[in-house]
């Protein structure tokens, strides 16, 4: 799909993601060429949170790369660079023909690789890929602290249609494997420091235009 009937996917989304994810950026999200964008966390909880973000509604080709970063770090993502950058445009180029067009990478070949974290984001990628309309419906409601109950209630169904719901949508596997895939980005994360430079997780993402190959 070309730009001009896709819109413009890029600019919508910077503004829309530099609100949302303002307070956990080391630097604001940021257009590099085209419709690609950057982000550039140093943390990696709002790395997954990202990554589950652009993924689910299949627009984007998403990848990950972790490793350090140049500093002093410059006012602008497009003109930060290192390790981290690199990693990132392997992963986008790796993603637009991944099964769930996401890729991640690890700069060097450090103890915690991407060969231990990406099988398993690719297991949760692949539960969310999955999930029926009225399973997100459910996970929505659930995934903001909202009790199951609570969430039947507000669906207008009944609490075991709910239960029978949650099962067939993952929600519980969800939601217990993120604070491990958490962890997990984190020691790759750490597993790059060194004593002069920052380590950091870099997003970048491209408007997918056609089917993946698996």
């Amino acid at each position: 799909m070309d730009s001009t009937r896709r819109g413009d996917l890029a600019g919508a989304a910077v503004a829309g993601l530099n609100a949302r994810y303002e307070k956990h950026l080391a630097l604001p999200v940021d257009r590099n060429a085209g419709d690609e964008i950057q982000a550039l966390f140093a943390t990696p909880e709002p790395t997954l949170a990202l990554i589950l973000e652009l993924t689910r509604g299949g627009q984007w080709s998403v990848g990950c790369g972790i490793g350090t970063t140049r500093t002093p770090l410059p006012r602008n993502t497009r003109e930060a660079s290192g390790p981290a950058f690199v990693a990132a445009r392997d992963a986008v180029d790796r993603a637009k023909r991944a099964p769930f067009r996401f890729a991640l990478s690890v700069a060097d070949d450090h103890l915690l690789g991407a060969a231990d974290v990406a099988p398993l984001l690719e297991l949760l990628l692949l539960l969310r890929a999955r999930r029926t309309a009225e399973g997100w419906e459910l996970f929505d409601l659930v995934a903001t602290g909202m009790s199951q109950a609570d969430a039947a209630a507000r669906l207008a169904i009944s609490p075991q249609a709910a239960s029978q719901r949650a099962r067939t949508a993952g929600i519980r596997s969800e939601l217990a494997a993120m604070g491990p895939l958490v962890r997990l980005l984190g020691e790759a994360n750490a597993a790059a420091a060194t004593a002069t430079t920052t380590t950091a997780t870099t997003a970048t993402v491209r408007p997918d235009d056609g089917p993946a190959h698996a």
